[in-house]
């Protein structure tokens, strides 16, 4: 399993170094490896693409469609285009009250609408 894991997430140039020494974007990748370890039913996944370059970030979203065939993935995310990119359904929280579940495709039919949507649901915390 832990070979898989490390292909999946592309650590294998980088297995044999100490955490300390990578970067931001393997560290990230090296947690996210650590997530899929043990093969959980359901996967949290906080901000999986923060401080990688763009061909990881291709990379990931990859991986969690592959994943998201045969578990639950709960994506923590302000990257509309992330949300967008990997996930069929959105849960929006603002200010502790759930303000929008549903289909991405209801919050906006593309970019420019997702983020007028999240402006309007989210505009009595700003």
């Amino acid at each position: 399993r832990i070979r898989w894991v490390s292909e999946k997430c592309s650590l294998q140039e980088v297995w044999r170094k100490p955490i300390s020494k990578l970067s931001r974007g393997f560290r990230q990748r090296v947690g996210m490896a650590q997530a899929m370890l043990h093969d959980p039913d359901v996967l949290i996944l906080d901000e999986p693409t923060s401080g990688l370059d763009p061909n990881q970030v291709h990379g990931v979203r990859e991986l969690i469609l592959e994943l998201a065939k045969t578990r639950t993935i709960l994506l923590s995310t302000h990257i509309l285009q992330e949300v967008r990119a990997v996930c069929s359904r959105v849960v929006l929280i603002n200010g502790g009250r759930l303000v929008f579940d549903g289909p991405t495709d209801q919050l906006g039919a593309n970019e420019q609408e997702m983020e007028a949507s999240f402006r309007r649901l989210t505009k009595a915390a700003a």
